[in-house]
């Protein structure tokens, strides 16, 4: 089942794409949802792997681009789903998001050992920081992935497929929380406009 990926920050792109952006993320979500719940899991993985597949051609239509996020999200449905289907077991997909979200969280907790501000190359157009602020947002991003893996397990272990599945769509809410959250850092390490505009090149930082 494809969760829908935690947007990261706010932007001032227009708000047409940012409803587009919603509403494809919300596909695969919601196609698995009502499938499971009048077909079952097993053909609600197979509806859940094809609505991934026109959600990416969707987003590279309208958007002109496929986030790396979604991309993700989108393989591991179609290899988790398609092993779901040929070995007719449900754990595969059920534990899908739980492997997503701990690749996402080794990725940015990884690159901050090796330096790398993974969440500055995805958000520097919209956002503006210090090198410590960026540090310090990866580093609570990538938590926030640890904390979805475990929700997860816990979730699909506890409770039965159709809450499990219906409980998907509390990571919408989850994320606005936490980007809510997010406010006070982005204003304390606010790089300065004319500083990131500065440096011997004359080229922006």
């Amino acid at each position: 089942m494809q969760d829908q990926e935690p947007v990261l920050a706010l932007t001032d792109k227009p708000v047409a794409e940012h409803l587009i952006k919603l509403g494809l993320d919300l596909l695969p979500l919601g196609v698995f949802f009502i499938a499971n719940l009048t077909l079952g899991i097993f053909w609600a993985t197979g509806l859940c792997m094809a609505a991934s597949i026109c959600s990416l051609a969707a987003s590279r239509f309208f958007l002109k681009r496929i986030p790396v996020m979604a991309l993700v999200t989108a393989v591991g449905v179609l290899v988790l789903g398609g092993l779901t289907i040929w070995l007719h077991n449900d754990i595969f997909i059920k534990i899908k998001p739980t492997i997503v979200n701990m690749l996402f969280a080794s990725a940015l907790l990884g690159g901050l050992y090796f330096n790398q501000l993974f969440v500055k190359s995805l958000l520097e157009d919209a956002v503006s920081l210090t090198d410590e602020g960026w540090r310090k947002l990866q580093w609570r991003w990538g938590l926030y992935f640890v904390f979805l893996a475990v929700l997860n397990e816990i979730i699909w272990r506890t409770f039965s497929t159709n809450v499990w599945s219906a409980l998907k769509f509390g990571n919408f809410l989850l994320a606005l929380i936490f980007m809510g959250a997010q406010t006070g850092l982005l204003k304390q390490f606010a790089a300065h406009p004319h500083k990131a505009e500065s440096g011997v090149d004359g080229s922006s930082r």
